[in-house]
């Protein structure tokens, strides 16, 4: 029986297992942030011992990062980035301080430098570490006393998961991006749907995606439940890492090529679950609720209660008095306080070019005020050497810095309590974006299309309207 391109990189990277137990997986990559990792290096001084490997340890702040300023003023924010900097000193490890070039979200910092490669084990004391899978690599993310463990023996146990196929055939309608994509499928899956499984996306669909485009899909795999979201490393992989820092070079980047081109799931081999969704019935999306899965096509009305378990009407009902929506209600239309394009899920070039699309020949709405966050300093580069924020300036929108921003608040971008912000960020959680915010996520385009109307918009009519003038 054949092998899952899963099952490849687990076996390729098992130190031992216990039968019917955990295995003790060897770890290619560890990433550090300034949230998670306090504790875990005082685990290490607690036990008097050092960082087994690291030189396969990379750090980097980007939680409390200011995106409007070089510094920090919240004393708990201030104080975790130091100590940061401080236990990389002390333990060795390479850290990509704040204000630097090498800085950003390390979600996209990690796959751009070619720090994340096909075939790797990749961990971070973050949930959306599924990100890196993408690439062709088994990413997850682990809490702070596993990185305490990873730091020390550069290994982690774990239990193998079960395996998931998602196929999406087809091809993509105008204007439907990755992002729609993934949230149709958690909208059908729900945010359980994938629990206990390793994903691996495939299918037309994804092979035809941009690398922006599936680490976008990989970013979101978590939302449904699975830790991890694999695609199978191809020319458009190979073709994006090339020339990266941290990536081979010369004769080892042919080899390693050669190597990658064989991590894909063979043509016999038997996933315990495998799941087909269609392009045709995907159009852009939106969410509703306070949970990604509770999504609809942007055109489309909330659910009714009437079909609904009594279990699931008391779930919605309170889920709609937080957002202020109402059942059967059609949020295309509905005014929007704040517009948020970046994070780890949003804040790549390919998602600025397609908002500076958008939004050229048009003009930010009063009232509205948009965050528009790069998520590295090598996108913000681009962003300028492409005259992209010539075009934003243009239309009202200032570019920051590179930050995790309105993703979540724990940095001085903050959604005032009650206001909607349409985001392209991974979560509307209550009070993700800030204390009393409220949260619909979107694809950069429909964010796009909404800050300039002041409402939420179909990209699709906005474009509509533009060619017809």
């Amino acid at each position: 029986m054949g092998k899952t391109l899963f099952d490849k990189i687990w076996d390729a990277h098992v130190v031992q297992s216990i039968p019917d137990g955990p295995s003790i997986l060897y770890i290619d990559r560890l990433y550090c942030h300034e949230v998670t990792t306090p504790q875990a290096f005082d685990t290490l001084r607690d036990r008097k011992c050092g960082v087994m490997r690291p030189e396969k340890v990379f750090a980097m702040p980007d939680h409390n990062v200011p995106s409007d300023s070089d510094t920090i003023d919240d004393p708990v924010g201030r104080s975790q980035v130091e100590t940061l900097e401080r236990n990389c000193r002390e333990f060795g490890i390479k850290c990509f301080s704040m204000g630097t070039a090498d800085n950003g979200i390390i979600h996209v910092v990690g796959p751009e430098k070619g720090l994340s490669l096909p075939g790797m084990t990749i961990v971070c004391g973050d949930s959306h570490t599924s990100t890196h899978g993408a690439v062709g690599a088994i990413a997850m993310g682990i809490g702070t006393s596993q990185v305490a463990e990873v730091l020390a023996s550069q290994c982690l146990l774990q239990h193998k998961p079960k395996t998931m196929r998602i196929k999406i055939e087809g091809k993509l309608h105008n204007m439907v991006t990755a992002k729609d994509v993934a949230l149709y499928i958690m909208s059908r899956m729900t945010t359980s749907g994938a629990t206990g499984y390793a994903v691996e996306y495939a299918g037309q669909v994804v092979r035809e995606m941009s690398m922006e485009g599936r680490l976008t899909l990989s970013n979101l795999s978590i939302e449904m439940g699975s830790r991890t979201g694999l695609i199978a490393p191809d020319a458009t992989t190979f073709e994006w890492l090339k020339g990266s820092e941290y990536a081979p070079k010369g004769r080892e980047w042919d080899i390693a090529v050669k190597r990658w081109s064989a991590l894909r799931s063979d043509d016999d081999a038997v996933f315990d679950s495998e799941v087909t969704f269609y392009a045709d019935d995907i159009v852009p999306r939106i969410t509703y609720g306070t949970n990604p899965g509770a999504g609809i096509a942007v055109d489309g009305t909330v659910p009714l209660l009437e079909s609904l378990s009594e279990a699931e009407r008391v779930q919605l009902e309170s889920q709609l008095e937080y957002m202020q929506f109402r059942p059967g209600q059609k949020l295309e239309g509905t005014p929007v306080d704040y517009c948020f394009l970046g994070a780890c899920t949003n804040g790549r070039i390919e998602d600025f070019r397609a908002f500076a699309d958008i939004v050229k020949g048009h003009h930010k709405a009063p009232g509205v005020t948009a965050w528009l966050v790069p998520g590295s300093w090598k996108v913000k580069q681009q962003i300028v050497e492409e005259g992209i924020d010539r075009i934003l300036a243009e239309a009202g929108f200032e570019v920051r810095m590179p930050s995790c921003s309105a993703c979540l608040a724990m940095n001085p971008d903050k959604v005032p309590a009650g206001k909607l912000c349409i985001s392209t960020s991974n979560r509307n959680f209550v009070g993700r974006q800030g204390p009393g915010s409220r949260t619909v996520l979107a694809s950069p385009l429909t964010v796009a299309a909404s800050a300039v109307t002041g409402v939420i918009t179909d990209p699709r009519k906005l474009k509509s309207s533009d060619s017809q003038q």
